[in-house]
C-alpha cells in the first residue's frame, strides 16, 4: 500500500473470569458496554478499516461484533487463531501478510501482544500519547492508532507514528 496506512489495535473488552477454557471466556457486563463505545470511537476517528483481523477467542469475537455494529461500513473480517496468545513477533508476521489492497487495518486481539505491537511500532508519537498508552497498561477495549508510510510487508519496529490512543475509562 504505497502512500501509507493506519493500523488500529483493539484489545478485547473485559471478559468474565472462569475456571474453564480461557479461549471460550465470554465478555463481562462491562465489556458488553465498552465494546460498542470502542466502535463509536473508531467510527468518529475518520478512518474506516478495510480489513479486521480478529482472534478466534470468544471475547474477541464478541468485542468485534459489538464494536463493528457502530461503524458506518463493515470491513472484511478474518478470524485467525494465530492471534490468540500471539507474541510480538507473531503479530508482526501477521501484519506483514496483509495484502497491498488494504489501506487501513484493525487487529482485535489480546494483551500483552497488542500492547507490545503498538509500543514496538511507534517510533514516534504525538504529544504524550506513548507515555499515556504505556502508563495505562493498555486496558481492555483500548485502541491504539498507528500511521505509517509504505507497504504492510515493510512494517517493522519503529516505522509508525502513534496518532491516537483511547480507552473507555481513561480520563
Amino acid at each position: 500500500m504505497e502512500g501509507g496506512g493506519a493500523g488500529r489495535g483493539l484489545r478485547q473488552a473485559k471478559a468474565e473470569w472462569s475456571d474453564g477454557d480461557d479461549h471460550e471466556r465470554p465478555l463481562a457486563d462491562r465489556g458488553r458496554k465498552d465494546a460498542p463505545a470502542a466502535g463509536r470511537w473508531l467510527a468518529g476517528s475518520g478512518i474506516a478499516p478495510d480489513l479486521a483481523l480478529c482472534s478466534t477467542a470468544a471475547r474477541c469475537r464478541e468485542t468485534w461484533k459489538l464494536a463493528v455494529g457502530e461503524l458506518p461500513r463493515r470491513p472484511r473480517t478474518v478470524y485467525d487463531e494465530r492471534l490468540y496468545e500471539a507474541s510480538l513477533g507473531e503479530l508482526l508476521a501477521l501484519v506483514n501478510e496483509v495484502g497491498e489492497e488494504v489501506g487501513d487495518l484493525v487487529i482485535v486481539g489480546h494483551n500483552p501482544g497488542v500492547h507490545a505491537l503498538a509500543d514496538a511500532l511507534a517510533g514516534e508519537a504525538e504529544g504524550d500519547l506513548l507515555s499515556r498508552m504505556n502508563r495505562s497498561g493498555f486496558p481492555t477495549a483500548a485502541i491504539a492508532v498507528l500511521a505509517f508510510t509504505g507497504s504492510w510487508k515493510s512494517v517493522e519496529h519503529g516505522v509508525a507514528r502513534l496518532v491516537a490512543f483511547w480507552a473507555p475509562h481513561a480520563h
